[in-house]
C-alpha cells in the first residue's frame, strides 16, 4: 500500500529546513550599507587627495610669488592659472578664489588681528562712522589687519586658494548635508629682500562707512 503525505503537513517543516535564496535575502539587507560606506569612502579619499595636490601646487606658486618678478600682477596672474589649471584636472567643475594679504611680519601674519575701532554699537564691525585706527594708511578698515595684494620686499604674504565643486559621489543625498565640497589652503612666505622694506606713516583715525 502506497503511503501519501498531506501537503499541508509536510510544507512547513520542509521550508523550515530549506536555505536555498537565504543568501539573496542576506545580500539584499547588506548591500544598501555597503554601498553607502563605499561611497562615502570614495568621497573622503577623492577629497583628500584634492587637498593634497591643492596644498602642493599652491605652495610652489607662493614661492614663485616671492621672487621680485612675482610682485607684477602678470605675473601673478600666470601663478594663478597654474593652479587653477592643476585643481580643474581633478575637478572640472570647480569654482576656485584666490587672495593674496601682506603684512610686516609673519607674527602679524599670524595674528591677522584687526585694526582696533571703537565698537560702539557691539557688532564685532566697523561700521556706521565708528572711529578706527588706520594702521597701514588705506583708508579701510582691515578686519584682518592685512593689505590687499603681494605687497613688497620682505613683506609675509599670505596666499589663500579657496575651491568649491559639486561631490562626485551622492553620499549626502542619502546621509544628509552639503553637496558641494569646500576647500581652503593657505601659505604665508616672505618676500625675497631685493629692496629695503616699505614703511607705514603714522597712524591716521578714520572713521567706518
Amino acid at each position: 500500500m502506497t503511503r501519501r503525505f498531506s501537503l499541508r503537513r509536510v510544507a512547513p517543516r520542509a521550508l523550515a529546513r530549506d536555505k536555498a535564496g537565504a543568501t539573496v535575502v542576506e545580500f539584499a539587507i547588506v548591500a544598501p550599507v555597503l554601498c553607502l560606506v563605499l561611497l562615502g569612502a570614495f568621497d573622503i579619499g577623492h577629497t583628500l587627495y584634492m587637498r593634497s595636490v591643492l596644498q602642493g601646487i599652491l605652495q610652489k606658486a607662493a614661492r614663485d610669488a616671492t621672487l621680485e618678478s612675482g610682485t607684477e600682477a602678470t605675473q601673478q596672474a600666470l601663478l594663478d592659472e597654474k593652479v587653477r589649471k592643476q585643481v580643474r584636472a581633478l575637478a572640472n567643475n570647480a569654482t576656485i578664489d584666490f587672495s593674496r594679504r601682506y603684512y610686516r611680519t609673519f607674527s602679524d601674519a599670524a595674528a591677522a588681528r584687526a585694526e582696533r575701532w571703537t565698537d560702539s554699537n557691539t557688532n564685532g564691525r566697523c561700521d556706521n562712522g565708528e572711529p578706527y585706527d588706520d594702521e597701514n594708511n588705506n583708508s579701510v578698515w582691515d578686519a584682518d589687519g592685512g593689505n590687499e595684494g603681494q605687497g613688497g620686499a620682505k613683506d609675509a604674504t599670505l596666499y589663500t586658494v579657496k575651491v568649491r565643486y559639486p561631490r562626485f559621489f551622492p553620499i549626502y543625498r542619502f546621509v544628509g548635508g552639503s553637496d558641494t565640497t569646500r576647500l581652503t589652503a593657505s601659505t604665508v612666505l616672505r618676500n625675497q629682500p631685493y629692496g629695503d622694506q616699505g614703511s607705514y606713516e603714522p597712524p591716521q583715525v578714520r572713521n567706518c562707512t
